[in-house]
């Protein structure tokens, strides 16, 4: 990252956007070229940046400068509002918000799967991060699709309370607190307690589908990102009691089978991604794992025999295989993804 190049974070005060502030802290990125943005009612307040306080700004239609890199993630009303101004001052715009996803003018970005499609849209103005759950699941997947293909998906996700901001986070640490002591928990920000239960991701179902928003949204995005809409998904989102880092329960079926070792060997090489399956030792991938990382981990990978498989060179290869995908909602699922796009611009 170029020391000279300057931030500046749309919704500073929020979940994602002090991990932003974390990471390019931890770049050693100077705090000169950073500024913070924030509602009215966060203007005038600081957040610690190298040791000092860095001051939290108005958000105003005026706030944007050319050459800045504008990171958003205060929420799709913001972004609605706030990014295209911010574009039209000559800011390069990183939307963090279902906004402008499905734009078909606006690139939707994993830069370790399509980064090369920005060089399409002659450096545009405005670039869309994905949802946590579909950069999560698709730096999973990604290189058994380059290396094989891949024709269909059946995924389960876990999502932690991050996806949901900072005041979801809280809710489920008071949750808890409250479960203890032995009463009722009152939902504010999810629908049901999230406290020691596990429920449907709680956004808006489509009574024809059966499918609620969160699912649509990984199937159009991977779509989206892929440039292949023929792949089949079949998604289910659920929101489990963890603070941050999701979790995504995997079945493939691939275009061409593949031997297990053959698996591994892709998806060892692939970046931002570290295996970890240790069969006899019982240890996998987890939320506590991969909590504060920046790499996506992989593990419980294994045949799915209830599909067809070959036999090539004496060894069986299979069309069908199970992995589990555990990734930090609030880094690689957000901050750190718009900052590796940042990076490649």
């Amino acid at each position: 990252m170029s020391a000279d190049k300057r931030f500046v974070i749309v919704g500073a005060t929020g979940a994602v956007g002090q991990e932003m502030l974390a990471i390019l802290e931890q770049r050693e990125h100077p705090a000169e070229a950073v500024r913070l943005l924030a509602s009215a009612r966060s203007a005038g307040t600081t957040l610690e940046y190298r040791g000092q306080p860095l001051p939290v700004e108005e958000l105003r239609p005026d706030s944007f400068r050319p050459g800045e890199v504008a990171l958003f993630s205060a929420g799709s009303v913001v972004s609605w509002e706030f990014a295209p101004l911010a574009a039209e001052s000559g800011a390069m715009v990183i939307d963090n918000s279902p906004a402008y996803r499905m734009d078909s003018d606006v690139p939707l970005v994993v830069p370790e799967i399509n980064g090369a499609q920005l060089k399409r849209f002659n450096r545009p103005g405005l670039i869309a991060n994905p949802s946590s759950s579909t950069i999560i699941l698709l730096m999973g997947v990604n290189p058994l699709r380059q290396a094989f293909g891949l024709e269909r998906m059946v995924v389960s996700t876990y999502q932690a309370a991050s996806g949901a901001g900072a005041t979801a986070m809280r809710e489920l640490e008071v949750q808890t607190g409250v479960v203890l002591a032995g009463a009722d928990p009152a939902p504010e920000v999810f629908r049901e307690p999230c406290a020691f239960n596990v429920f449907s991701h709680d956004t808006r179902v489509d009574e024809a589908t059966g499918r609620n928003v969160q699912e649509q949204k990984v199937i159009d995005e991977t779509r989206k990102i892929w440039g292949d809409h023929l792949v089949r998904l079949s998604v289910t989102c659920i929101h489990v009691p963890v603070l941050r880092a999701h979790a995504e329960s995997v079945n493939v079926t691939l275009d061409e089978p593949a031997t297990e070792a053959d698996v591994r060997e892709e998806l060892a090489a692939a970046a931002g991604v570290r295996i970890v399956d240790d069969r006899s030792g019982n240890d996998f991938p987890t939320s506590l794992k991969a909590s504060g990382e920046d790499d996506v981990l992989v593990g419980r990978l294994r045949p799915d025999e209830s599909q067809e498989w070959v036999v090539q060179a004496k060894v069986r290869a299979y069309w069908g295989y199970d992995l589990f995908v555990c990734g930090d909602q609030l880094r690689k699922g957000a901050a750190l993804n718009a900052l590796q796009i940042a990076d490649l611009l």
